[in-house]
């Protein structure tokens, strides 16, 4: 992918097919969404190209007529590539590179090399290796067909069979690593469960996840809250590794706030698993934090493109807040409040509007608290750390064989600790 051109020096145009049910705003919104991920990935974009059709032209996409004209636009632009705004076929790429010139790209290569550059963990980076490896898979049949005859191999050295030509060679190739790569997944999945496990154990179970289209400021949130140094950068998919991280100051219990990959629309279908797989956090979460940008005139769209990712991943019985953040760069403030009851407005610039959403946070789990009277005997006082750090000890009275803590926490810390300590 993209082997040949340097994205730091690519100029771009950024073309799609209009169909007749969508609408010119639904249409300018994702236009402007693929200028963003052009953006993300380097290319200065120098033109955009649109024709309306009742369908897209199964040959090249493009009409006819319309694909001269966007060859005479890519010479006068002197443009590298042609990002196209939808997932397009291979047969339809080769045969519009071969009548327009320059590289094609559909929507989902661009959102692929975007991940594939952004992936850090080892577990990200393998699942966006496999979903590249998916989508390139056809595309090398393609290239085959095109090849013809010759690159028919003739004999099994080189490590081919008799008869089996480079293309086949090569996915075999992509069959065989796909193979591996899923084992060593199922391997970290496993380890990432029990990880987790570990950590719900030492820090108790009160738990927020920040979800939300991405851009609309989850991570520059995800630092006001925490006071941690995520990344913050003013990019599609600027991140891809969930983070987890204290809400700071400190509570008791404490809560832990975690920043998920931002969402999207159109999301490549053979990212999706990998995707839905980095919103475990969400899945475990006590609390969403639905971040929505309030300055986007599209905003609407991206709030319903969360809400039914949310709902494929099984999130529907989870609480939400509805946060609309960056009203410092527009958005009607009342007006949202008025639309959404009980939402929170604000910019996370701004310290007074993070210690108001910190303290919405806060009476959340405050709300699901219980209390419970705790025994721990004279000979077990070690231990005394392990239910502080996880409960407000409310009371405290002694006799000869211990101490009696009268304790508020999270309904499933507290019960862990009942076990623990609950019977004298």
């Amino acid at each position: 992918m993209m082997q040949e051109i340097d994205p730091k020096r690519a100029r771009a145009i950024v073309a799609a097919v209009q169909l007749s049910s969508m609408s010119d705003v639904e249409f300018d919104a994702s236009l402007t969404e693929l200028r963003q991920l052009a953006k993300t990935l380097g290319f200065e974009v120098v033109g955009k190209f649109t024709q309306k059709r009742a369908g897209f032209d199964k040959s090249a996409y493009f009409g006819t007529g319309k694909r001269e004209e966007l060859r005479l636009m890519r010479e006068q632009e002197s443009a590298d590539v042609i990002l196209i705004d939808h997932e397009i076929s291979p047969s339809q790429a080769f045969n519009l590179e071969k009548e327009a010139g320059g590289e094609v790209m559909d929507r989902t290569m661009v959102i692929l090399e975007i991940f594939h550059r952004h992936a850090s963990s080892r577990y990200a980076r393998a699942q966006v290796e496999i979903a590249r490896l998916g989508y390139m898979a056809p595309r090398l049949r393609e290239a085959a067909k095109q090849a013809g005859p010759k690159d028919r191999g003739r004999s099994g050295t080189g490590g081919r069979s008799g008869g089996e030509s480079h293309g086949e060679l090569d996915r075999r190739k992509i069959r065989d690593r796909i193979t591996e790569l899923q084992k060593e997944l199922d391997g970290m999945a496993l380890e990432r469960k029990t990880q987790r496990a570990r950590r719900q154990e030492r820090q108790g179970l009160a738990r927020v996840a920040l979800v939300g289209y991405t851009n609309a400021g989850k991570s520059t949130l995800m630092r006001a809250l925490t006071g941690s140094e995520s990344l913050v950068a003013d990019k599609l998919f600027a991140t891809l590794d969930t983070t987890v991280r204290a809400l700071h100051p400190e509570s008791i219990p404490r809560v832990l706030v975690s920043d998920t990959v931002g969402f999207i629309k159109n999301l490549p279908h053979g990212l999706v698993a990998s995707f839905k797989s980095t919103l475990d956090e969400a899945l475990e979460a006590s609390l969403l934090a639905h971040v929505v940008d309030a300055s986007d005139p599209g905003f609407e769209r991206q709030l319903a493109v969360t809400e039914e990712v949310l709902d494929e991943i099984g999130a529907q019985g989870v609480p939400r807040l509805l946060v609309f953040n960056k009203i410092d760069r527009g958005g009607d403030e009342a007006a949202l409040r008025a639309q959404y009851p009980g939402c929170i407005v604000m910019s996370a610039k701004r310290e007074g509007d993070v210690a108001k959403l910190r303290e919405a946070i806060n009476a959340f789990f405050e709300k699901r608290l219980v209390e419970a009277e705790l025994f721990l005997p004279w000979s077990a006082q070690n231990l005394r750390g392990q239910i502080f750090a996880t409960c407000t000890v409310l009371e405290e009275r002694a006799d000869g064989e211990g101490a009696f803590l009268r304790v508020r926490g999270e309904p499933e810390a507290v019960n862990r600790l009942r076990e623990q300590f609950g019977r004298r």
